[in-house]
């Protein structure tokens, strides 16, 4: 009895795939890469996850900046302190006659504000109060005025090299002098610059630390 011939296409029950059959397998999946709208979706994608990617890069870099300090924003607030706080005027010396002072002690140095009164009394200044305070401040010292007194504050800094200009809401035209731990005292008067000029407004690490403390009062303590 003749046998039967045998399936090369069987192997153990599973059917045996042929190279005809893969061939064709693989060529349908090139033409279906080769699809126009398929193309489009990868390039889409790709160019979305490129921009995420930079996105993300930028965010972390931003971050780092403005953690080390090599970035920094301008606050609302400060711009705004530094156009009211700084007058673009250009005043002219008054003389020190029409000046009054009041001379106040934010140290810890005994006599520092009555030595200080005598030096601009010598000069010819209206010296008002004489007394100690406390001030958040810290340069050699802070020159206060309201708005009116801002000409006179003017020629105070001028015999005050180093001193700050600050600006309260007092009516008058008297101006507070508000000796700090980096006072050393008044310019020779012959070398008092009597040109017009502006005033002269702290840098950003000197302000005030609380806008309250303004007008300063006098406290207990040390000889004015």
């Amino acid at each position: 009895m003749a046998r039967k011939p045998k399936d090369l296409t069987v192997l153990h029950g599973h059917r045996v795939i042929t190279g005809p059959e893969l061939r064709a397998t693989f060529v349908d999946d090139d033409e279906k890469a080769d699809n126009p709208g398929r193309l489009r979706r990868r390039i889409l994608h790709g160019v979305v996850l490129v921009l995420l990617l930079g996105l993300i890069v930028a965010g972390i870099m931003g971050a780092m900046g403005v953690m080390s300090g090599q970035i920094k924003f301008p606050s609302a607030i400060q711009a705004q302190q530094n156009s009211s706080v700084c007058p673009a005027t250009t005043f002219d010396y008054t003389p020190p006659a029409k000046v009054k002072v009041n001379v106040l002690n934010a140290t810890s140095r005994n006599g520092l504000a009555k030595a200080a009164a005598n030096e601009f009394k010598a000069r010819k200044f209206v010296v008002g109060n004489v007394a100690n305070t406390q001030t958040g401040y810290r340069g050699v010292a802070a020159v206060v005025s309201g708005p009116a007194g801002q000409s006179a504050a003017f020629t105070v800094q001028r015999n005050l090299p180093g001193s700050d200009y600050f600006q309260d809401g007092r009516k008058d035209a008297s101006v507070d002098v508000i000796l700090t731990s980096d006072y050393r005292g008044l310019v020779k008067p012959q070398l008092v610059d009597q040109t017009p000029g502006q005033l002269s407004c702290p840098r950003e690490s000197r302000r005030v630390a609380d806008d309250s403390q303004w007008p300063v009062m006098p406290t207990q303590g040390a000889k004015p």
